[in-house]
C-alpha cells in the first residue's frame, strides 16, 4: 500500500506510446476536423485498435488488464493535443463501458463488452435532462414502465457524449421506474423509438459527438435492466466519482498542452529584438502554467491510487476535478494571452483549448457540485 510518485516501468512506456500517437496521427488531423466539426471515426477506430477503450478492463472482455491510472495516462496525452478526442476516450470507457463491467450481468458483459472493449463500438450514458444540469434526482422525467417482458421508455435526455455515432452500440438511460425508484436501462442504438437529434453547435469540443435524444414508447427486454432494478441512483454516483477523475486527467492534459505550446512560441516569436520568451512577463506566466500542471497532475494521480487501493475517494476526485479544471481556464486563458493575436484563431492550438477549457468548469459535476461534496465531506 506504499505511496509512490513513480510511474511503472510499464506504464510509462505506455504513456509514451499514446503520446506518440497523439502527436504524429492526432495532432496533425485536430486543426482539420475540430473546423469542420467532424467526429474523426478513422483516428478513433486507430485509438481502438491500440487497446485503449480497453485498458480497464480484464482480458475476459477484450480488455488490457490495465488500471485506472493508466486510463488516465491515456486522456491526459490524447487530451494534449486533441480535447475532442480526449472526451471521446474518457466517455467510451468511463460512461460507455465501465457502468456495463461494473454493474452488468454476465449475460450483458459477454454481449457488449467485448466490443466496447476492442473500440469496434461506442456507448454512451444518458443521465442528464432538460431541466436537470447539477438536481439530476429531481429533474428526472423519463419514466419505463413493464408491459409484459419489456421495458416500455418516454422522455428525454440532452448533452449526451458518444450516442450518435456510426460507432454507437448502446446507450444506457436513467428512468424512473417506480415512486422514487430510479433504474439503470440498455438501450441498443436504433431501437426504434428512440430518436437522436442532430449535434449540438456548442462552443468547444467541436469534434466530440454530443445530442439530444428522445425516448417514445422505446421497448426493450427486461434482461437489459443494467444491474438491478431501482439501482441507477447509486450507479450513476459510482459513475460519475470515477468520471472526475478521468476529466480531471483530461484538463491536465490541457494545462500541459498550453505549458508545450507557450514553451514553443516564446522561443521562436520575436519581439523588439529578442525572443518572447526573455521577457520575464512570459517566462512568470508559462512558469506558473508547469506549476499548475504539475500539481494538478498529482492530484488525478493521487485519487487514482485511493481508487485503485480500494480507499474512499470520493473527495479527492471532486478536489481533483476543481482544482485542474479551473486551472485548465486560467490556462487557456494566460496561453491565449502570451500568443496574443495567433492565440484568437483556432489555427493554434491554445485557440482551440481556449475554446474547450470551459466545460471541463461544467461536465461531471459543476464547480460548484464538487465544493458541496468537499464542504458535505467536511462535515459542514
Amino acid at each position: 500500500m506504499s505511496l509512490s510518485f513513480a510511474l511503472s516501468d510499464e506504464q510509462e512506456q505506455f504513456r509514451k506510446v499514446v503520446a506518440d500517437f497523439a502527436d504524429t496521427v492526432v495532432a496533425p488531423a485536430a486543426t482539420e476536423f475540430n473546423a469542420e466539426g467532424r467526429f474523426p471515426t478513422d483516428i478513433v477506430r486507430q485509438m481502438g485498435e491500440m487497446g485503449l477503450f480497453g485498458i480497464p478492463f480484464t482480458a475476459e472482455y477484450g480488455g488490457m488488464d490495465g488500471d485506472y491510472l493508466t486510463l488516465c495516462l491515456a486522456i491526459e496525452e490524447i487530451g494534449r493535443v486533441d480535447q475532442s478526442l480526449g472526451i471521446t476516450l474518457e466517455a467510451g470507457v468511463g460512461l460507455g463501458a465501465a457502468p456495463l463491467d461494473e454493474f452488468g450481468t454476465e449475460a450483458q458483459k459477454q454481449r457488449w463488452l467485448p466490443e466496447l472493449c476492442r473500440g469496434e463500438t461506442l456507448g454512451a450514458f444518458g443521465l442528464t435532462e432538460t431541466d436537470g444540469g447539477s438536481d439530476v434526482y429531481g429533474a428526472t422525467r423519463t419514466r419505463a414502465r413493464v408491459d409484459g417482458d419489456e421495458w416500455v421508455i418516454d422522455g428525454g435526455k440532452q448533452f449526451i457524449t458518444n450516442a450518435g455515432t456510426e460507432m454507437t452500440s448502446i446507450i444506457t438511460v436513467t428512468a424512473f421506474t417506480g415512486e422514487g425508484e430510479m433504474t439503470s436501462i440498455i438501450v441498443p442504438a436504433g431501437t426504434p423509438g428512440l430518436t437522436i437529434a442532430p449535434p449540438y453547435r456548442k462552443v468547444g469540443w467541436h469534434a466530440s459527438d454530443t445530442r439530444e435524444l428522445t425516448f417514445d414508447g422505446v421497448r426493450v427486454p427486461l434482461d437489459h435492466t443494467l444491474g438491478e432494478r431501482g439501482a441507477g441512483f447509486r450507479q450513476f454516483l459510482k459513475t460519475l466519482d470515477d468520471g472526475r477523475i478521468a476529466i480531471s486527467a483530461l484538463a491536465v492534459g490541457l494545462i500541459q498542452g498550453c505549458v508545450d505550446e507557450c514553451t514553443r512560441y516564446a522561443r521562436e516569436r520575436h519581439a523588439f529584438g529578442k525572443p518572447i520568451g526573455d521577457n520575464q512577463a512570459i517566462a512568470f506566466k508559462i512558469a506558473d502554467l508547469e506549476v499548475a500542471a504539475q500539481t494538478a497532475r498529482q492530484m488525478y494521480r493521487y485519487a487514482c491510487w485511493r481508487k485503485m487501493q480500494g480507499l474512499p475517494y470520493k473527495r479527492e476526485a471532486s478536489i481533483a476535478k476543481l482544482y485542474s479544471s479551473e486551472q485548465a481556464v486560467t490556462a487557456a486563458r494566460e496561453a491565449t494571452q502570451i500568443f496574443g493575436g495567433m492565440g484568437f484563431t483556432t489555427e493554434t492550438r491554445v485557440g482551440r483549448f481556449y475554446q474547450d477549457a470551459k466545460i471541463l468548469e461544467i461536465g461531471e459535476g459543476t464547480s460548484e457540485v464538487q465544493r458541496m461534496l468537499i464542504s458535505r465531506d467536511l462535515g459542514l
